[in-house]
């Protein structure tokens, strides 16, 4: 009753029904992301998160986004996304696609 009230389409309604009526409404919120993974995937898309210890100024984001391109195919489309967290202490952790580099001075003291 409520995707009918949301207006989703039929084939949407059916497969709400099939996961509520399976017990798998929890875990819906992770279907939407790995359906969203793969058609990121399918239109040419890698998707890059950056953590750094300090915000970087806009000399070292063009160098960070030119070394990242090289990481992406011919025709796909890079999406960076940065964040920051001090207790990285120095150094950078990347995430592109499916690829983990962790680079902070954090993780080179723990070890």
């Amino acid at each position: 009753a409520i995707s009918k009230k949301l207006g989703l389409s039929e084939t949407s309604q059916n497969f709400l029904t099939v996961v509520a009526e399976n017990g798998k409404l929890k875990k819906l919120q992770a279907m939407i992301r790995s359906y969203e993974g793969i058609m990121s995937a399918h239109r040419g898309e890698l998707f890059c998160s950056v953590i750094t210890a300090k915000p970087l100024d806009a000399n070292m984001t063009k160098e960070l986004n030119e070394a990242l391109q090289s990481f992406a195919k011919a025709g796909q489309k890079l999406h960076v996304t940065t964040s920051v967290d001090p207790a990285l202490l120095g150094g950078m952790i990347v995430n592109v696609g499916d690829k983990y580099v962790d680079m902070s001075l954090a993780s080179k003291i723990k070890k």
